[in-house]
């Protein structure tokens, strides 16, 4: 197998010599290029090709941010952005970052100690390892209408009550823009599962309530969900339903996979609201949600899938599509008016934007 092809963009030369060595002691990673900003990397990506661009945040006359937006538009391709300034409480950089395009992004360390960037060497590489895999497209202005009928047996004509969401990588940016295209009345509740590191969940939930018309919390244990209010499985903990509807927390387990878990949310969700469930399987890696698709469609609800065309990573929700189990396979751009149709179908009232 090649090694994978990285081209570094860093403006400090300490930094710059660290994650050269860094990266060049693994002979899975081949850094074919590096540039000082990124006026310089836009004129060095047709020349060395990179698989995957690493790119700090602060820099001129091209900064990381335009950078991604440039490279999104011209040459698509995986980035991750390495910096000091995506802490965990560097919310508006991180998630205007994802809404650019990068991939991801890592806290650079806060020191020019070459002991310390060994300390996060193993971290690092598996980062540009799971980036190399994702094929990213040039972003498309435009969407048409048209809704996929991926399974035509399923039947989901039932009221409307609950959506359960599921996401990993890309997921930040998918979530934000559905429930940022919803009406501040919409009448039913939605719980999202996103695959997220850890000390970010906070950051992405501010983001998206200063966007969003909705309310947008962690779920808490014992609350009853309501409508206008997206809920978001904590960190560290799945999250589920008890007989009498209210949210609860459940442990990871190596049976459960990832934290927290998207099968463990859909199935829950399956098993109170029955064939009044929705669930939407968005971008991501894995196989996490596939079977709690499946439990939603056994429930007789509606089963939504993102399509290829609009998935950073087209990995959970093809599984899911291969498996029989969904509904209806939707641009991105395509499911909040689908689901503001079919609320209106059922005799809910919402106003529809659309």
């Amino acid at each position: 197998m090649s090694p994978i092809k990285v081209l570094l963009v860093e403006d400090s030369l300490i930094a710059l010599e660290l994650l050269q060595r860094l990266l060049k002691s693994s002979s899975e990673v081949n850094v074919v290029g590096t540039a000082r900003n990124g006026q310089e990397a836009l004129k060095l990506i047709p020349k060395v090709n990179p698989s995957v661009i690493c790119t700090d945040l602060h820099m001129t006359p091209i900064d990381g941010l335009e950078l991604t937006r440039q490279v999104m538009e011209k040459f698509p391709r995986p980035i991750l952005v390495i910096s000091n300034s995506v802490q965990e409480d560097d919310t508006k950089n991180i998630f205007g970052l994802l809404q650019a395009g990068a991939v991801d992004i890592f806290p650079k360390p806060t020191s020019g100690d070459y002991k310390e960037y060994e300390q996060v060497k193993h971290r690092l590489l598996a980062k540009i390892k799971m980036l190399s895999q994702v094929t990213v497209k040039a972003r498309s202005t435009n969407a048409t209408w048209r809704s996929t009928i991926a399974n035509p047996n399923i039947n989901d004509t039932g009221i409307l009550r609950a959506i359960a969401i599921g996401a990993s990588t890309g997921g930040p940016q998918a979530i934000h823009k559905i429930i940022t295209s919803l009406p501040p009345d919409f009448p039913i509740p939605i719980f999202c599962a996103q695959h997220i590191g850890d000390g970010f969940l906070h950051g992405l939930i501010s983001w998206l309530k200063e966007d969003s018309h909705l309310n947008v919390k962690i779920a808490q244990i014992g609350e009853t969900p309501a409508p206008k209010t997206v809920y978001f499985a904590p960190e560290r903990a799945h999250l589920e339903f008890d007989a009498q509807g209210k949210f609860i927390y459940s442990n990871f387990t190596t049976a459960t996979g990832t934290c927290p878990s998207i099968d463990v949310l859909f199935k829950s969700v399956a098993r109170i609201y029955g064939k009044s469930s929705a669930s939407i399987l968005l971008t991501g890696m894995g196989t996490d949600g596939v079977a709690g698709t499946e439990a939603v469609n056994a429930a007789g609800g509606i089963t939504i899938a993102q399509d290829e065309q609009s998935c950073l990573v087209f990995g959970m929700s093809k599984l899911a599509i291969s498996a029989g189990a969904v509904g209806h396979i939707l641009n991105l751009s395509e499911i909040a008016p689908f689901l503001l149709t079919k609320i209106a179908a059922t005799n809910l009232a919402v106003k529809s934007p659309f």
